[in-house]
């Protein structure tokens, strides 16, 4: 008779606070030691306000993020500084977020178009209500005063 096999199970149990939807109380926590490697320069601009996108250097593609070789062509790219400004290409309201998000919760996710740019960025959007946010709308890049160096040091906020 084979041997029964089971993940180790504790006593507690999850917190139930609806069922339609299924609500529930969760906690996690967890610390690592991570490298942003050919991706650094993208994270050191955010700490000194800038915001970096990667061009390709053979057929001019232009990512809004962080990308050490373009998906077209395969050739390497070149760091450009991106403009402060653009235009909300589409959005959404996040009723469920990760850990770095929990106190905001909800909050608004915009993919932002720049001017000459071939990609969007993806960020999150201040100062502004659900009911007032607009496709199109024009909004300007704001940057944490003292960087965590993460995606999460740069937000956007209307630029009325």
């Amino acid at each position: 008779m084979p041997k029964k096999i089971k993940i180790p199970e504790t006593e507690e149990g999850t917190i139930l606070f609806n069922t339609d939807p299924v609500i529930i109380k969760n906690h996690y926590e967890m610390d690592y030691i991570h490298s942003y490697a050919q991706d650094s320069p993208f994270f050191i601009g955010l700490s000194k306000g800038v915001l970096l996108g990667s061009e390709c250097k053979e057929c001019g593609y232009k990512y809004a993020t962080p990308r050490k070789h373009c998906m077209y062509c395969g050739k390497e790219t070149a760091w450009f500084e991106l403009p402060k400004t653009g235009k909300i290409h589409t959005w959404t309201t996040c009723y469920y977020g990760g850990e770095a998000f929990l106190k905001e919760t909800p909050y608004n996710l915009i993919l932002v178009e720049f001017d000459g740019v071939d990609t969007l960025f993806q960020s999150r959007l201040i100062g502004i209500k659900e009911d007032e946010i607009k496709i199109g709308m024009d909004v300007k890049a704001q940057f944490l005063r003292n960087s965590k160096f993460k995606a999460t040091d740069v937000y956007f906020v209307p630029s009325y």
